[in-house]
């Protein structure tokens, strides 16, 4: 039986017409603006990563991913050529100013990993001890991987206690540190490029042309000369997709906790993504155009636990299937020593049981049925 939980309001209710999507849309690009400013003033990307300018990064990533929902829901109240020709510029940006941030957490995500299976000091962990206590929460799946106890022991632990049946533990150990060391050389790389390339971005003549737009979206908005202004079929219409999305998905296969399949597909020679995970890609983007036609619709006061859930759910699903990936991938690396591969099988093991759970969570928050009160 689906359980439920009480919506202060129904979603849908009030008035919702053009100029409200027309408000929406001159706040974000106001916000766009500020934080544009904002970023310059602290130096921007070459000011080394300083937390005013990674603040302000993630505001201009943040307008740019509403601005570019709100054209896509509601396209037919806008004027087709200003959308259609701006709506690719702010994919571009968003997903430019996305991947630095997007390598750093998939290093920390993965040595954090590392550590809770290994037991071992990676060079990189300020916190060994706060890593142990996240993966004993967010991992407990890979338990089976890693036989011993779930909590961190001392580095010579197997030699203090030479009866413990840990001899898999001690070569994950043994490779681990290497493991660790060639992925942050390898993402630490991926994530420099990555900054080169959002350097040369916000320099460009095309970043000046997108600003442009938005500059003059914050004070006029191309509003299609139509007879239809309400709002409320379109951000409908988006829901449909996400729940037509969201009955398509395997949840069945969800509701186990391991799944053999993406395992071996992931070890496997071929470098591809594995077709499992590009449908519940699908639906946290459409779960994300839902969240952002409810904000349009002036229902952002509202919060809906079970949309919260669900996207956390469907976040953790992205980053895990991510690292995942990044550790086949360095597991494929030429001439590496046995210990180190079997780590980052472990590693990746580890990882698409991370995949496994926060599919099952996703099961969990959507089967809750809300239940608006008058």
């Amino acid at each position: 039986m689906a359980q439920q939980h009480l919506e202060p309001t129904d979603a849908t209710a009030g008035a919702a017409t053009a100029d409200a999507l027309a408000g929406y849309l001159r706040a974000q690009a106001t916000e766009f603006l500020r934080a544009l400013r904002q970023h310059r003033e602290n130096g921007g990307a070459a000011a080394g990563g300083s937390e005013a300018s990674v603040d302000a990064a993630r505001a201009l990533r943040r307008s740019v991913r509403r601005i570019s929902a709100s054209l896509h829901t509601f396209r037919p109240l806008l004027d087709p050529d200003w959308s259609e020709r701006i709506r690719p510029e702010l994919a571009w940006l968003s997903g430019t100013l996305a991947l630095e941030h997007a390598y750093e957490a998939r290093l920390e995500r993965l040595l954090l990993a590392l550590h809770r299976l290994s037991g071992a000091m990676l060079p990189t962990q300020a916190d060994p001890a706060a890593g142990s206590h996240a993966g004993a929460v967010a991992g407990s799946r890979a338990a089976g991987l890693a036989p011993g106890p779930r909590k961190t022991a001392p580095a010579n632990a197997a030699g203090a206690h030479p009866g413990t049946p840990t001899p898999d533990r001690g070569n994950l150990t043994v490779g681990a540190a290497k493991a660790g060391a060639l992925l942050d050389r390898q993402l630490t790389l991926a994530r420099t490029r990555a900054h080169s390339t959002a350097l040369q971005a916000l320099g460009s003549s095309r970043f000046h042309a997108v600003a442009d737009n938005i500059a003059v979206l914050a004070s006029e908005v191309p509003l299609a000369q139509t007879t239809v202004t309400d709002l409320r079929p379109l951000a409908a219409a988006a829901e449909d997709r996400l729940k037509d999305a969201v009955t398509a998905l395997p949840l069945v296969t969800a509701g186990h906790p391991y799944n053999a399949e993406a395992l071996i597909h992931g070890l496997s020679p071929d470098p591809s993504p594995h077709p499992q995970d590009a449908p519940w890609h699908q639906v946290r983007l459409l779960l994300r155009l839902h969240r952002y036609a409810r904000e349009a619709l002036q229902d952002s006061e509202i919060i809906d636990v079970r949309l919260l859930a669900a996207g956390e759910a469907l976040d953790r699903h992205r980053d895990a299937s991510e690292a995942a990936a990044a550790a086949a991938q360095a597991a494929r690396t030429p001439r590496i020593a046995p210990a180190t591969a079997y780590a980052l099988g472990v590693l990746h093991a580890d990882q698409r049981h991370e995949v496994e759970a926060a599919r099952f969570s996703f099961q969990q928050a959507w089967q809750k049925e809300t239940v608006s009160t008058p």
